[in-house]
């Protein structure tokens, strides 16, 4: 007796199926993220284990002996070094200063361009805020050097006053000032499209019933604007939290100078100097790389949680 295979249309199974065939094109358009992300991210991770050996290039990662104590000499190494707590107490405070600088800038300049009601006039103040994010960290580095430099424009106004020249970017105090301002100047723009993405999204009657109260800009930026934004000004701060302890290596790396490391030197400008300049081991560099990503990712975890705990949306 022949038996017929019921298939239920219902199963979760079969769902699945129609979900993927349906999606299918979608499904094709992912891959090349997804084949580049596990070649280039996550392949190389292995790379990890360097940090917990004595790295000879000749027997390869896989074959080169585990550091002392338990593979976690090298840790004991860097945390042993007082340069290293002063490298990461300069990270911390730059990372911290550009994130919430940043953070503001960028949400004043959404709200100024939002207030903006020419729409031609609207479209090029974006333009020309936005245009700095595309210039390379070497020509804004060359264009501070030009301004504040001992020969710059900003000195030689000085000078035909009689006045001697001022070393900005020989002065810490003034060059993380100029970092700060750099930065603000060359991503502000940038980062403000999201916050006037979702401002775009606001409806327009709430602020035509706010007119008819007799409500005036900043009594809507204050009741409207801004409380729509909230959950995406929340998510992004989030996300930029992770960054603390990169603190800009390319912006740094093309401005600083050795008479201003007690204040600039960074993480990841010390990992390059002492791996390539200065020619230590590689298994050093790679440790204090692997410290700064896991307290990079507890960073988020943390203020995720915090964030869930004040009744906000988290990203995990």
């Amino acid at each position: 007796m022949n038996k017929k295979l019921i298939i239920d249309r219902n199963s979760p199974l079969n769902d699945f199926g129609g979900r993927v065939k349906k999606s299918r094109y979608l499904i094709l358009m992912i891959i090349p993220a997804i084949i580049y992300y596990l070649v280039f991210c996550y392949a190389p991770m292995y790379g990890i284990l360097i940090a917990f050996k004595r790295y000879l290039p000749k027997q390869g990662i896989m074959g080169s002996p585990w550091a002392e104590m338990s593979g976690f000499g090298n840790f004991y190494t860097i945390f042993q070094d007082p340069y290293f707590w002063k490298v990461l107490r300069n990270t911390v405070i730059i990372g911290v200063c550009k994130i919430f600088i940043s953070f503001i800038a960028a949400l004043l300049v959404a709200l100024l361009i939002n207030e903006i009601r020419l729409r031609f006039f609207k479209k090029t103040v974006q333009t020309i805020v936005t245009f700095p994010h595309f210039l390379s960290w070497v020509i804004v580095g060359g264009l501070v050097a030009n301004i504040f430099g001992t020969s710059g424009i900003i000195n030689d106004v000085i000078a035909s006053t009689g006045a001697e020249r001022v070393q900005f970017l020989a002065n810490g105090k003034v060059f993380l000032s100029l970092i700060f301002g750099s930065d603000v100047w060359k991503e502000a723009g940038w980062s403000s499209i999201i916050y006037l993405a979702t401002m775009a999204g606001i409806s327009p009657e709430l602020y035509e019933a706010a007119d008819i109260d007799g409500a005036t800009r900043l009594q809507k930026i204050w009741h409207i604007t801004l409380p729509a934004i909230k959950p995406t000004a929340i998510l992004l701060l989030i996300l930029s939290v992770g960054g603390i302890l990169s603190a800009g290596f390319d912006q740094i790396f093309n401005m600083y100078n050795p008479l201003v490391y007690d204040v600039a030197d960074i993480i990841d400008t010390y990992i390059y100097r002492s791996t390539f300049r200065e020619w230590q081991p590689a298994e050093i560099g790679a440790a204090v790389g692997l410290f700064k990503s896991v307290v990079s990712f507890i960073l988020v975890i943390i203020v995720d949680r915090i964030a869930k705990l004040s009744g906000e949306r988290g990203i995990i």
